[in-house]
């Protein structure tokens, strides 16, 4: 079978702000609050959405405003999967735990496809965060499609 990446219909549309969603393990939500915290100039530039008690512990450290999905467990991670299949997402950051089986694993696994899919940048961890964030904040037009 052949691997073929596509874009949604309408393509990822152009916006004055990216769109970031910020999805982290239990394991993990100190780390992205403390990501959020040592890079909310950059967030701050960014409209955010997240999965539910994500969202909120970052809202809450940060004052930062973010669009809460449900959470990841409760069908969050499907929620981002179709924003990022419908073109409404331009990076996503998800600090996962690599050493812990996590129940809803299909769900996780359906998003990571949809990243890979449609072409969209995925961190897993602090550094590749930090530059996958600084490269759509001074190189938007790198998230356009080709052609």
């Amino acid at each position: 079978m052949e691997h073929k990446t596509v874009t949604s219909p309408k393509g990822r549309r152009r916006r004055n702000k990216a769109t970031v969603a910020l999805i982290a393990h239990d394991a993990k939500k100190v780390d992205i609050v403390m990501f959020a915290r040592e890079h909310i100039d950059l967030l701050r530039s960014c409209q955010l959405i997240a999965t539910g008690a994500t969202g909120r512990n970052i809202m809450k450290s940060t004052g930062l405003d973010v669009k809460c999905m449900l959470a990841g467990p409760e069908g969050g991670d499907l929620q981002i999967g179709g924003l990022i299949a419908s073109g409404e997402v331009d990076l996503v950051i998800f600090f996962r735990d690599p050493l812990t089986a996590q129940p809803h694993d299909p769900d996780i696994s359906a998003l990571l496809r949809v990243c890979d899919v449609h072409n969209i940048p995925l961190a897993t961890n602090p550094a590749s965060a930090r530059l996958m964030l600084q490269g759509i904040i001074r190189q938007p037009d790198a998230l356009a499609p080709a052609g």
